[in-house]
Formats: C-alpha cells, structure tokens, sequence
C-alpha cells in the first residue's frame, strides 16, 4: 500500500462518478472498534470556505454511531474491480458479521482514521455541521416514497477534506 498526499483541489474528481455511480465507504471509529457502510448519495464542494464533502446516513446504521462518537470518518473510493466488496458492506450490518473481513478489504489508519489500502483515493474528513432531515422541509414529494418508505430519513453530514490521499500506480 503506497499513497501519497495530495490536496483537495488538485483532485481529478467527479462527484457524479465517483459517489453517485462507482460508491464510496464511509468509514469511522478507533483501532479497537469502527465500521464501515457503502454510501452512493453524497457531494463535493465549498461550505465556510473550506474543501467540503457531504454524506448522508440513515439514522440506523451501524456506522452511523461511530461517525457520531468521533470527530473525523473517511471516504474510500475504489476501483471496478471492488464492486462485489463494496455491495456486502452496503447490504450487511457490522452488528451482525465481521463484514469488513468478509468483503476481503484490509483496513489500515492514518492520524488514526479508518480506511482501506485498496482504495485508489481516501478523503479524511472532518465533521463541521450534521442535521436531520426532516419531511417538513422537503420542496417536493417527488422521491419521498420511494427513498423512505419507513420514514428513516437520512442525517446530512458536512465534512472538511483534511487530507487526500491518492494510490500511487
């Protein structure tokens, strides 16, 4: 595993592509206990003049109670060829299994964040702002049935891009 640091906006990054069609890991908690969770919902931009990502957690994921005990969670994106890793840790919970070794990823730290070597890109973020999304503030029904059937609306987290890490080739 060799990356190297680069800054944010430096980054060839699609958002689209990268969040909304290849997935990402939202990664959190200490070397004694984290989890991890695919996420395909999320953004990149600028929030109080900082290098910002936002994502999205339903408020019963596991992962969601270590993004909330820390200050700082990753983002891990990840080649074609994870798809099949990305999809266990997206449909299991870490409750139930140890699906971080199950999906065959092998996590590692940095300033004591959780990530995974194989990823080709890892975003260390810190939390700046989280709210709850709330039915009352939806502009539009559109959607609303069909993302929450059981009214489990998402938390929105605004995070600072602390570091960026890219796999060397």
């Amino acid at each position: 595993m060799s990356f190297r640091e680069v800054k944010p906006e430096e980054l060839s990054f699609n958002p689209f592509t990268r969040i909304g069609s290849d997935w990402m890991l939202i990664t959190a908690g200490t070397e004694k206990a984290f989890n991890t969770m695919t996420a395909s919902w999320g953004g990149a931009g600028v929030f109080w003049g900082k290098n910002t990502v936002t994502c999205y957690i339903r408020p019963q994921r596991y992962t969601k109670e270590f993004v909330d005990a820390g200050e700082r969670f990753s983002l891990s994106f990840f080649g074609p060829g994870y798809r099949e890793a990305l999809n266990l840790c997206g449909s299991v919970s870490g409750r139930d299994c140890d699906k971080i070794a199950r999906s065959g990823l092998t996590p590692f730290f940095t300033d004591g964040v959780p990530a995974f070597e194989e990823a080709d890109l890892v975003l260390i973020c810190k939390k700046l702002y989280r709210a709850p999304m709330k039915p009352e503030q939806f502009f539009s029904e559109e959607g609303v049935e069909t993302f929450y059937p059981k009214k489990d609306f998402h938390d929105l987290y605004i995070a600072e891009i602390e570091k960026a890490l890219l796999r060397e080739a």
